[in-house]
């Protein structure tokens, strides 16, 4: 996988957006995947209903520096644990993994000691979710 971006050439961040199990609510999802690709960013979009290992397996496939995963149905401290362990075990747990939807203030420690990031919800400024992705890709994957 590449670490750095290519010089003198302008690398654009590779991102998988995703909602693994069983949530179809993907409105917001196609939102945010076109808010990625206006921002510059290469966006693959997993479709609905991948298992973690499906979208572990597609984010090394298509070698992403981003998985963003987005949950609305309060499966995200199953689904978003199981989506990083695979991308660990397929060599992926360099990829930075970053979540959204409906996460509960309790749950989002539990997800942040797993280095799963951002966690933001409903009504998260597009500039906010962008910088973060933008700033943790700069420092883990291209430093």
């Amino acid at each position: 996988m590449t670490k750095s971006p290519v010089v003198g050439k302008s690398r654009k961040i590779r991102i998988l957006v995703a909602k693994p199990g069983l949530d179809g609510h993907d409105r917001g999802v196609l939102v945010l995947a076109r808010t990625f690709r206006d921002a510059g960013m290469e966006v693959i979009y997993s479709g609905l209903l991948p298992t973690p290992d499906e979208v572990a397996q597609m984010a090394v496939d298509e070698d992403v520096d981003v998985v963003a995963l987005s949950l609305l149905n309060g499966a995200h401290l199953t689904a978003f644990p199981r989506v990083k362990k695979a991308l660990e075990r397929k060599g992926g747990k360099d990829i930075v993994v970053v979540g959204g939807g409906i996460i509960p203030k309790d749950d989002k420690p539990k997800l942040l000691k797993l280095g799963i990031t951002g966690l933001y919800g409903p009504g998260t400024s597009m500039e906010e979710i962008i910088e973060h992705i933008r700033e943790r890709v700069r420092k883990e994957r291209w430093s």
